[in-house]
This record gives structure tokens, C-alpha cells and sequence, in this order.
């Protein structure tokens, strides 16, 4: 039923818990993949930009933050893909999402920057109401 799943993350222990609901998911279908998304948000880069000068270590940092996800991925045999998109979490997922017609959409209910959820809106709350498709957002 749910063959092809965007995993929007962050890094954060939502996201890890979205990653493990995501793996439960796809495992009751055969050629179910998950696409791993992290959206690097200009406010955010430019703060990243300014602790790590070279940009290569950048990368490196936000690779970190997704290998545990990766990991729990890999372990339960399942096919993925990393996406990097660039602008606001919400937006940019719900693009991408609608777009390339995905099945499902996982999604942690709170992110690393808490604060900025509380007062701007949650981005999971953002994309349950644009995606075209069912998005399950995991405590």
C-alpha cells in the first residue's frame, strides 16, 4: 500500500522515532523505499556557515545528523535515498512531496528548533495540511 515514503528529518529523537514508524511502514511491502529528507533552512545556514568555515565540514555535520536514521534503515534492509532541499522546512517538503507523488509522508512531530515551531507553527503541522497524499506525524 505505502511503497514510496518520504521521511522528512532532522536529526532530532522525533525524527528517529518518525524513522522507526517509517521502517515498521514499509515492511509490509516488498519493494517499499524510504526517501530520507533534510531540508537546509537559509535562517539555519547561515548560523551553520559561521561555525564551520569550510563548507565540506558543513556537509559532513549534516550527514551526522542523519546517520543514526540511516542506520535504522540500512539494519532493516530497506531501500533508501537521501534528498537534500534548500529553503523553509514546510514549503520545501510539501513541494517535493507533491511533486514527486509519494505514498506517505513521516514526520516527526517536533523538530531541533522548538522554539521557532511554537511560534512560527510546527513544520509537520505545515505539511499535514498541504501534501497531497497521508502524513503521519510521530510523537
Amino acid at each position: 500500500m505505502f511503497q514510496k515514503i518520504l521521511l522528512a528529518a532532522d536529526g532530532s529523537e522525533h525524527a528517529i522515532r518518525a524513522a522507526e514508524k517509517a521502517i515498521a511502514i514499509a515492511k509490509h511491502a516488498p519493494d517499499a523505499n524510504i526517501t530520507i529528507v533534510f531540508v537546509a533552512d537559509p535562517d539555519e545556514t547561515k548560523h551553520e556557515v559561521l561555525e564551520n568555515w569550510n563548507h565540506l565540514d558543513l556537509g559532513a555535520k549534516r550527514k551526522a545528523r542523519l546517520q543514526p536514521i540511516e542506520s535504522l534503515i540500512e539494519e532493516a534492509d530497506i531501500t533508501k535515498e537521501v534528498v537534500m532541499l534548500h529553503g523553509k522546512p514546510g514549503p520545501a517538503i510539501v513541494e517535493y512531496v507533491n511533486r514527486q507523488k509519494f505514498d506517505l509522508v513521516v514526520i516527526g512531530s517536533r523538530g531541533l528548533n522548538t522554539l521557532q515551531e511554537f511560534v512560527l507553527g510546527s513544520v509537520s503541522h505545515k505539511v499535514a495540511k498541504r501534501a497531497h497524499c497521508p502524513v503521519l506525524i510521530v510523537k
